[in-house]
């Protein structure tokens, strides 16, 4: 529980109404009731705020005046209702104190606070800074090592070697450090590429449930600082993620291949191999990535849904495309004769 007037002073506001008003959880507009905050982020929800039962709105200072009752004033309503959810977040921890079950290897260092839940297996040499919390089930590879304020969830798989940095926080099932899809063929014998490096990870990192990043080849599959990875998420080996990035569910991103800084991968973006992305850039939904992307900017490839008659009738004509190329350019060809010839 916080008054709307604490809130308002650990985030940098103003208070219309009454700053002793009591908050004690958030709620949408629609369908808030006393106790708690909604937020206006979107003009489309503006119609909610004269009827919402919430005992105070997020809200800008030009849409303040929207709101009859309470409003804590706030440039970013958005920004401020996510600090304001990790102020009331009640999310219980991964585990607490070390198990009974847990089996704990040889040579392991401990920070303070550690937390290791049931029928864990942290293997030798690792190190868990302070504060890490690992939930049930989970198995750290040998000489793995996991930085202060991190998180994992059930399930977590970290192989040996890998480097995981403060306050990062990863998702069930997810699995880092899996060797990489790394072969040969000798005369129709696939030949295994043993994968010699690992994965590091930055700070402050949020990885979903369900992904998957391979160790590297030769060299490390490196994760910057402050990136988000959504769930069924796949990176190969040897793929380096820039500072902030950010991908949303199922896109994948084939080895070796750089990412920049500050750039956005929506759901189900494929992205080739051995190429490089420039800082900024952004992806929507279903774009394949084939090549280099050297100017930082929008891109799209996926196509839209249509009625299955137009979609038959197009896709049965995208095979005569190239004839169609070809016709264009002699009927080009015999317009400027034409033209020629008159002039």
């Amino acid at each position: 529980m916080v008054t709307l007037g604490e809130l308002a002073k650990q985030l940098g506001g103003s208070v219309q109404g009454d700053e002793s008003c009591q908050i004690h959880s958030l709620g949408t507009l629609a369908d808030a009731q006393t106790g708690q905050i909604a937020f206006l982020a979107n003009a489309k929800y503006r119609q909610y705020v004269e009827q919402t039962n919430a005992s105070a709105v997020i809200v800008a200072p030009a849409q303040a005046s929207l709101c009859p009752g309470n409003a804590l004033i706030i440039d970013n309503p958005y920004l401020a209702f996510a600090k304001v959810a990790q102020l009331l977040d009640t999310t219980p921890k991964a585990s607490c104190d070390i198990a009974s079950s847990a089996v704990i290897g040889e040579g392991v260092v401990l920070g303070e606070g550690v937390s290791i839940g049931a029928n864990t297996v942290i293997e030798s040499g690792v190190q868990l800074a302070d504060h890490v919390t690992i939930g049930a089930n989970c198995f750290i590879g040998k000489h793995a090592k996991v930085g202060a304020h991190t998180q994992l969830w059930s399930n977590v798989s970290i192989y040996h070697r890998v480097e995981i940095g403060e306050h990062c926080l990863v998702q069930a099932n997810t699995v880092i450090g899996s060797d990489g899809f790394g072969y040969a063929n000798d005369a129709g014998t696939w030949v295994k590429i043993p994968q010699l490096g690992t994965v590091v990870i930055g700070n402050r990192v949020e990885i979903g449930a369900c992904t998957t990043i391979d160790r590297g080849a030769l060299e490390n599959t490196i994760i910057e600082d402050n990136c988000i990875i959504d769930n069924q998420v796949q990176i190969a080996h040897n793929v380096q993620l820039g500072y902030g990035s950010a991908m949303a569910a199922c896109s994948v991103i084939a080895g070796s291949t750089k990412v920049g800084k500050h750039c956005i991968i929506a759901g189900l973006v494929g992205i080739n191999g051995h190429i490089e992305i420039a800082d900024g850039t952004s992806f929507t939904g279903m774009t394949m990535v084939t090549k280099n992307i050297k100017e930082s900017g929008l891109y799209s490839s996926g196509i839209p849904a249509l009625n299955n008659k137009e979609w038959r009738r197009n896709a049965s004509r995208y095979k005569h495309l190239d004839a169609m190329y070809k016709r264009l350019q002699e009927l080009e060809k015999t317009v400027e004769q034409l033209q020629s010839g008159q002039s």
